[in-house]
This record gives C-alpha cells, structure tokens and sequence, in this order.
C-alpha cells in the first residue's frame, strides 16, 4: 500500500516538471517571437550645427506709384477748362484745371468791399471816433470773407500737389462735375496725379524677421520685363503691427526709377540683404511634407527611436535649408531612410 502511494507521488511530481518545463520553454519562445516582431530601419543621420550664412530674403510684389492724387473740388460745378491731358508731366503748384468762376469772382467782389471798410473802421477805432463792437463785427466779416475766397479760389482753381503725372483725365472742359465717384478708380475725382520718377511697394514679411528689418535698409529691385536690370531701393516705412492670421507685418519700400523704365502695376522682384549670421542648416533631402499641408517636418534620433518633429524653414542655400524653429544644436536628424519611418520607429544607425 505505501509502495502504491510512492509511486503515485513519484508520477504527480514528475508531471509537474514536465508542466514547468513547457511553460518555460513557450514564455522563452515568446520572448524571442516579440523580440523579432520589433525591427530597427536602417537609417543615416547627421548632427545639426550653426554655419554662418549671408541672409537674403526674397518677395514678389506689384509695383505702386509713391503717391497718387485725385483731383476734384469740394463741391459739383461746371469745369471750365482742363489744362492737362493724359501721360502730361506736372510740377507741384501747376493749375491743372478751373472750375466757373461766378461764385469766386462774387466772393472777390463781397471781399474787396469788406476790406475797404474795415481799413475805413480800423482808422476809426484808432482815434476812437467808433464804439468797439463795431470794430469787432466789422472785422469778423472781412476774416469770414477773406476765408470763403481762399476756400473757393482753392476749389476753383486745382493744383498739382507734387510733380507727377496725369494718369486719369474723366470729364472735359463745360461739363458738370456732379461729385459722383468714378467707378474706375472708386473716388470722386475730374483728373489723377500719380508720381512715378519714385514707386513703392508693400511687401509681407515674417514676424520672424522683424528684429532684422530696420528703415533705410537696402533692396534691390528686378522686373521680368528687364531682367538684366537692377534698380535700387529702400525700406522707409515698418508697419507696427503684425497680422493675427498670417504672422506677417508690412513694410514699404521706395524705389528709385529716375530713368522711367518701372511703371506702376508691374510685378517685380524684392530682396532684402539682412546681413551675415548665424543659422542651423539642415539638408533639403531630410525635410518631409506632411501630407495635405505646406507644413515640414524631420525625424531626430532620440536613443534610436525617430521622433517626429514639425519645423519652420527660412532661406534655400544650394541644397541646404534654414531652420528657423524647431531644431536646436546639437540635434541628430535623419538624412537617410526617413521616408521609411513613422513617429517613435526604431532606428539602426548605419555610417
């Protein structure tokens, strides 16, 4: 009986092992299948440093005049000449048109009267031969009168407010000026001056840059239309504010065209020399676009994982792009098989 019992503890402990003995073997085998599921992509990297760069910037822009002017006077009236003609050069001061006369030639006439009478009062009240308040109210009439005379002789005769050029000429001589705007230009208006031996342009640039951007810095200025050409220029104008939705802030550019070749509504070529500096750089083959967007982005090695990381981008230099944000010293970005990888991919680092 005890030899029975013997044998049957024998046979239950042996069974015990051999369970033991399996589960060993599959949790081992487990290990291994896992270990071999996770597989390292072969990739190459370089390490990102600071290189100094000279930066240009470069902007499309249409070209504008420095100034414009539409002329009209301050009230509807008949014009009773204009003395210009479209692509007419003017000098500032220049009568360019006159509106009718009958109210200003009434206002020199109600003028002269009242000035003739306040000299005649003004004698008066020196030897005190005239109570004062009839000095007084004789002597606001005449301002009165000399002012509305100023005011219609303006308003009669338009100048040239700077040298420029007729660019709109809308009514000719005996028609009647109603005050209505003219749809070409959205603005009433009997003639338009624009200047162009100076034109500008408004250009966007980074919020980044704006510690760069100082008045009185240079551009350089190229047409399609004269591609051999540059013509000079100038910042001479930083808009304070920067725009929510783009990020942008705008500045305005003079340009010189002392020889006429630019024209207003051409499109051209701006750029801005910021000067030497230091950027990282990074190979153009190691950016990625995310799909759908315009947005870039790199894979850096973090103890062999790929981390994907957005980035934001500056200047080309040959096959080298400036990283503005995003990238730091030191950072070991992936130049080789990034296309391969997805966000936390385990990385074999080839030389």
């Amino acid at each position: 009986m005890n030899l029975m019992k013997f044998s049957t503890l024998i046979i239950i402990a042996g069974m015990i092992t051999i369970g033991t003995s399996c589960t060993s073997k599959q949790e081992v085998n487990s290990d291994r299948t896992q270990s071999d599921s996770i597989k390292s992509i072969p990739v190459k990297t370089a390490v990102v440093k600071h290189e100094l760069i000279t930066r240009n910037i470069e902007f499309t822009a249409t070209l504008i005049p420095f100034e414009e002017v539409h002329l009209a006077p301050a009230a509807p009236g008949r014009i009773e000449k204009i003395n210009v003609e479209i692509g007419d050069n003017v000098s500032s001061g220049q009568i360019v048109a006159n509106m009718d006369r009958t109210n200003l030639e009434q206002a020199r006439i109600n003028l002269m009267k009242l000035e003739i009478d306040y000299k005649r009062l003004d004698t008066l009240k020196k030897t005190g031969s005239i109570a004062e308040q009839q000095y007084d109210q004789i002597k606001s009439a005449y301002e009165i009168a000399k002012n509305s005379y100023q005011f219609l002789q303006e308003n009669t005769q338009l100048k040239a407010p700077f040298s420029g050029v007729v660019s709109g000429k809308y009514f000719e001589d005996g028609e009647i000026y109603s005050g209505a705007p003219i749809p070409s230009v959205g603005k009433s208006a009997i003639l338009s001056i624009v200047q162009i031996n100076q034109l500008k342009s408004l250009i966007g640039i980074s919020s980044n840059y704006y510690p760069l951007i100082t008045k009185g810095m240079k551009a350089k200025i190229q047409s399609e239309i004269y591609p051999d050409l540059v013509f000079n220029g100038e910042i001479f104008n930083i808009y304070p504010t920067i725009d929510n939705a783009t990020k942008t802030f705008t500045v305005e550019v003079k340009i010189q065209n002392g020889n006429l070749k630019l024209r207003p509504g051409m499109f051209s070529k701006i750029q801005l020399d910021l000067g030497d500096g230091k950027a990282i750089l990074v190979p153009n083959i190691a950016l990625i676009k995310q799909t759908g967007t315009n947005d870039m982005y790199v894979f850096v090695n973090k103890n062999n994982i790929a981390v994907k990381t957005p980035v934001k981008t500056g200047q080309m230099i040959d096959d080298k792009i400036e990283i503005i944000k995003g990238l730091n010293e030191g950072d070991e970005i992936v130049v080789v098989g990034q296309n391969k990888l997805e966000d936390q991919s385990h990385l074999s680092v080839t030389k």
